[in-house]
């Protein structure tokens, strides 16, 4: 899964301790399942062991932990490509050949930058430390002069939710200060999208905004590095074509950056405000928007590194002459951290789980289809994509710039960190509740005798933190499958194994071949997976987001 960027570990940091309310999938008892002996014959011919290799070669310490732009990763990018290959896979990248060039950005602020705050009449300034600077990815100098700042609870505009943080508040060139977080409220996905960094920025400037500043009611832990990087996507004119927390052109904000707990508080107490009754009002899920007087000014300057990463498409044509041009997305991530800080000793972050797994689980439904003399009905198109960890970039450069017609695009399958370290026994199918993905996930589970369940960690937001959410934000409905919480035991903790696992594995150098595997589970995952797609592609109906649902209320063209 995404590796926090310094503007996501910044900000991410920033989540206040209060949650978002959980949401139930439902879906009518699914119709018994009638697989053809064909698709049955090779659903049987899954091998765990074909997995195993597979996150063997991708976790070694040749590939030095994938990271995009490096030789480790260009390894795994010609591995995939002839594990596709091997697979009668066809290629579906650019100029004939399996792969889709992403320009990649890594801007930096340079030491030197600036930024102070003048208040209004007798009030006291900030501390010298409360801001921290993020760099502008598209201009190498930029200042800032801002009268007037407004507080906009967490920067949510939700006619929908009727909810605006916005209410009564003119932000027209001001900077909008806001919490990472969501009203409590809310639907458990539904906040996870409200607080995308990208959707925050896009919905200050859309209220005259020329700036953001996320805050946090956390301490300051020693003294914060005020120099930070972000990376982001480019598009063949050169200006930004995806990044977190940062929209190009006229749409967008001149100015983004970080607000300690102590200038979010010398903020409030300048408008005379109450920051108890703030927050009290903001946990009771109401708007708590507050003019803030004063001025900002900004100065500072961003260094660039540019360089190359590549995703990986591969298309398996369809049987049907008129849905064949329709596509169905199995997906993965196929980059990882690359070499970073030891951690007991080893320095590689060789992703095996995160995301190894989900890359072999993609190759391994490739070889089912393979086996498929008939092939389903639409067109299954396979990606394997770079930059994840560095915001789901890759991904989103697909999904806005797809190698196929964007409109051919039904559905997508995203495959992320399955986390296969005990039998599945059930599932969690995060975003099912919100299209009619939701039958044929009911019906695949159904099939192999796996129940589904709630997301047991709703607060980790991980419905927009994988490459599923940049597909959503195409307004293509989409689910990542997730572990359920059944044991063999009985005792149904499977939740907290993984969480024990994590703090001791996820995003870390022992997150190698050394740990923890049972690639029984894989092989379950990978036939669940397949069948979600399979029953997709075989459906003369596209998948539609459900009447009134939120994503298809702001991505997908619904009123």
């Amino acid at each position: 899964m995404k590796f926090p960027t310094p503007l996501l570990l910044s900000t991410l940091l920033l989540l206040p301790a209060f949650g978002a309310a959980a949401q139930t999938p439902t879906a009518p008892t699914p119709p018994a399942l009638n697989l053809p002996k064909p698709v049955r014959r090779a659903l049987a011919q899954v091998r765990p062991e074909a997995m195993r290799a597979h996150v063997a070669y991708l976790a070694d310490d040749r590939l030095l932990g994938r990271k995009p732009g490096t030789p480790g990763y260009q390894m795994a990018v010609d591995y995939v490509v002839a594990q596709l290959k091997e697979r009668d896979v066809e290629p579906a990248g650019e100029n004939g050949g399996f792969t889709q060039r992403v320009r990649l950005r890594r801007a930096t602020v340079r030491p030197g930058a600036s930024a102070s705050y003048q208040p209004a009449g007798n009030a006291a300034g900030l501390p010298l430390d409360a801001i921290s600077l993020l760099p502008h990815p598209e201009q190498p100098t930029a200042q800032l002069s801002a009268t007037g700042l407004v507080f906009a609870g967490y920067g949510i505009s939700a006619p929908g939710e009727n909810y605006d943080d916005y209410q009564g508040l003119d932000a027209r060139g001001k900077v909008v200060v806001v919490l990472r977080g969501a009203p409590p409220a809310f639907p458990s996905t539904v906040a996870a999208a409200s607080q995308d960094q990208t959707q925050i920025v896009r919905t200050a400037a859309a209220h005259g905004a020329v700036g953001v500043l996320f805050a946090t009611l956390r301490p300051a832990l020693g003294n914060p590095a005020r120099l930070a990087s972000s990376t982001s996507v480019l598009g063949a004119d050169g200006k930004v074509a995806a990044a977190r927390g940062f929209v190009s052109g006229p749409a967008g904000v001149a100015f983004t950056g970080t607000l300690s707990a102590a200038g979010l508080q010398t903020l409030l107490r300048a408008a005379t405000s109450d920051t108890a009754q703030v927050m009290q009002r903001l946990r009771a899920s109401q708007p708590a928007p507050v003019a803030l007087p004063g001025t900002l000014s900004a100065r500072w300057e961003s260094t660039y590194q540019d360089f190359d990463s590549y995703n990986v498409v591969g298309k398996i044509t369809g049987s049907d002459p008129q849905l064949r041009d329709e596509y169905v997305v199995h997906s993965a991530h196929l980059d990882h951290l690359g070499v970073g800080a030891p951690v007991r000793g080893d320095s590689i972050y060789n992703g095996a789980h995160d995301n190894a797994t989900g890359v072999a689980s993609v190759l391994e439904i490739a070889g089912i289809y393979s086996r498929l003399k008939q092939k389903p009905a639409r067109s299954i198109l396979l990606v394997l994509q770079t930059g994840e960890e560095l915001g789901l970039l890759g991904s989103a450069y697909f999904a806005a710039r797809p190698t196929v017609p964007a409109a051919s695009l039904v559905a997508n399958v995203n495959t992320d960190m399955p986390t296969l370290i005990a039998p599945l026994l059930s599932v969690v199918p995060l975003g099912v509740q919100h299209s009619t993905l939701a039958a044929p996930v009911a019906q695949a589970a159904a099939y192999l005798n796996l129940s589904i369940e709630n997301d047991p960690e709703p607060e980790q937001n991980r419905f927009i933190r994988s490459d599923q959410y940049s597909f959503v934000a195409q307004g293509i409905p989409a689910l990542h499958l997730k572990y359920g919480n059944r044991t063999p035991d009985g005792r149904n903790n499977l939740s907290e194994q993984v969480k024990q696992w994590r703090a001791l594995t996820y995003h870390k150098p022992q997150d190698d071949m050394s740990g923890t595997f049972d690639f029984e589970a894989g092989r379950t995952y990978v036939q669940l997976n397949f069948l979600v797609g399979y029953l997709v592609a075989q459906n003369p109906t596209r998948p539609t987001w459900n009447p009134g649902d939120y994503f298809g209320r702001q991505f997908g063209g619904q009123q």
